[in-house]
């Protein structure tokens, strides 16, 4: 299940992808460990990783749309030293298998290249064909994007924005104001920046607008973090917005933003996966090699489980991402419930990693510090995902918005397949207005937990699962509790768990995945519920018939000996599988 950059050889995808995949192993693995590591220390600007990108055309082959790329010349900028780039498209399946694999080497690698993504996303969505053709033809060249949504004294909200836009009075504006942690800000060709114009109020005056990080106007000002990566604040200066700039205004704009971070933060699942697979290689093959008092540290009952633990979530992260990316690909306006599992893979996800890496660090103890590890860089970035990009209580409201309809209101689709064929996820880029989320309609969430209630602890999951439903019916959350977002949030951590299991057990009958790995995740959702239950009783807000529902519903997981040790014999056969190349 994890990815190994020793064996890796994606023979799902397209003879294009998969030579673009290996040389880009090959480039980090001729470059070294010591490099890479010497590299984070210093905190080295990555101009050889984006050198070796744009000889390669590789973010120009992943991220240019079908229809853009016939507007632009298949190759590089230099094409008498460079490949040509065919099979452009924009690809779900692909790009996440980009992004784990740039997780896996390293955050800063993953966010220049999610933060393209980012920038990317309100060109694509937009009727103007110049930006959309300046943006090919970028990518071609090799240039990196930038997103620039955010504001130091206002973060992500979007009705707040002081980047004024000033009409000239000849259809163009004047555009003032600054932004702030906004990757690549420093070397990227467009920016996508949003703001709003001082002559009208509301959302009818928001704008989105390309700007050029080299325009004498835009004055960069500084790296805000203290990292490899260049996450930027700057300040635009009277900077000239003609006509020919603009890529939304009014509510589309608005639409823009909020579409281009469904597209976008997506990505944030398969990074965390790939920090935690390079981080576990190194932590199961120390521990198992580290002696004490005679034994291996991996004799140890408490090692095992911890060991056992975490790469029994790990795999549980794998399988529902890669499920997620399905119903990415079969999106289409009939068909939104993307939309729900979007959230879920960025708050569920990367949490389930930082936990995946606390377990190891518990195992491997002061290694986890050693600067020559990657253990210990993982240990830092792993936190950004849920805490930074993927803010956990945002999203965690915002997947509340789905839970009626999922739960009580199932319609009837077609069965969504495996999606590894090299089509162009083009609907991405038209979802429409952002609203309706509380309308989108779902499958019947049973289905998957009923076709494996063979296994003990799924059937005791969804025990758990149906006593939820039942605290909706007979206790829902009052007015006032509706309002109190602590609360909700203990409500929202349960029904995740239902949402996050669904699509684990469906990527796991795809896969066949071995029952008794699949037992053993379920054996930790029923732990994981049971405590996200005993933190519904201890709220405050909680009422004594609630309180009384979540005692009812701590379930034990069902034991078995023999499963332990068949998931805990493929834990080991972790130890020594991969080692970077020095």
């Amino acid at each position: 299940m994890l990815f190994n950059p020793h064996t890796y050889d994606p023979t799902h995808l397209d003879a294009e992808s998969r030579r673009l995949l290996l040389a880009l192993i090959a480039f980090f693995e001729d470059r070294g460990k010591k490099t890479l590591i010497k590299n984070y220390i210093d905190r080295t600007w990555y101009d050889d990783f984006l050198a070796f990108s744009a000889k390669q055309g590789l973010f120009a082959t992943f991220l240019t749309p079908a229809a853009d790329a016939s507007s632009t010349a298949t190759a590089v900028s230099d094409p008498a030293s460079s490949p040509a780039v065919p099979d452009k498209r924009w690809d779900t399946a692909r790009n996440a298998a980009l992004s784990e694999i740039l997780g896996f080497y390293g955050l800063d690698y993953w966010y220049t290249w999610q933060v393209t993504v980012l920038g990317l996303g309100p060109v694509w969505q937009s009727a103007n064909t110049h930006q959309r053709r300046r943006a090919a033809e970028l990518l071609d060249d090799g240039h990196v994007m930038a997103f620039a949504l955010s504001e130091r004294g206002h973060g992500a909200d979007i009705y707040a924005t002081d980047m004024i836009l000033t009409p000239t009075g000849d259809g163009g504006f004047t555009a003032s104001g600054t932004k702030y942690y906004i990757g690549n800000g420093n070397v990227a060709g467009l920016v996508s920046v949003f703001g709003r114009r001082s002559d009208i109020e509301g959302p009818d005056g928001y704008v989105f607008f390309a700007a050029d990080s080299r325009h004498e106007n835009y004055h960069l000002i500084k790296n805000v973090v203290d990292k490899q990566m260049y996450v930027s604040t700057f300040e635009l200066a009277d900077y000239p917005v003609d006509a020919a700039d603009v890529l939304h205004t009014g509510k589309a704009a608005f639409d823009a933003a909020l579409n281009t971070v469904n597209v976008g933060k997506f990505n944030l699942c398969t990074a965390a996966i790939g920090i935690c697979e390079h981080a576990m290689y190194e932590a199961v093959t120390h521990a198992h090699r580290r002696m004490l008092y005679g034994r291996p540290v991996t004799a140890f009952p408490h090692v095992r489980r911890e060991l056992t633990d975490a790469y029994a979530r790990l795999v549980a992260m794998k399988l529902f991402s890669d499920r997620a990316v399905d119903y990415f690909r079969s999106a289409g306006p009939e068909d939104r419930r993307y939309l729900l599992f979007n959230p879920m893979t960025k708050m569920k996800v990367t949490t389930e990693g930082e936990k995946v890496v606390d377990l190891m660090w518990d195992v491997i103890a002061a290694k986890g510090f050693e600067a020559d590890t990657y253990f210990d860089k993982a240990a830092m970035d792993i936190r950004g995902l849920p805490k930074l990009e993927g803010t956990v209580h945002v999203n965690l409201a915002l997947i509340l918005k789905f839970m009626p309809q999922y739960l009580f209101n199932p319609d009837v689709f077609e069965p969504v397949p495996t999606r590894h064929d090299p089509a162009d996820d083009e609907f991405l880029f038209r979802q429409g207005p952002a609203r309706g989320l509380g309308a989108i309609r779902f499958h019947d969430w049973r289905i998957a937990y009923d076709a494996r209630a063979d296994l003990p602890n799924v059937a005791r999951f969804r025990e758990q699962a149906d006593g939820f439903c039942d605290l909706l019916r007979q206790h829902a959350p009052t007015d006032e509790q509706q309002k109190d977002l602590d609360f909700l949030l203990s409500v929202g951590h349960l029904f995740a768990l239902i949402v996050y299991g669904q699509l684990i057990l469906e990527q796991a009958a795809l896969a066949g995945i071995d029952d008794r790995l699949l037992d053993e995740i379920f054996a930790i959702l029923v732990r994981d519920f049971s405590g996200f239950a005993t933190e519904l009783h201890g709220k405050a807000a909680t009422t004594p018939e609630q309180a009384e529902w979540a005692l009812t519903r701590i379930r034990r997981p069902v034991a078995d000996t023999a499963r332990d040790a068949a998931v805990w014999e493929q834990v080991l056969s972790l130890v020594g599988a991969y080692e970077m190349t020095p």
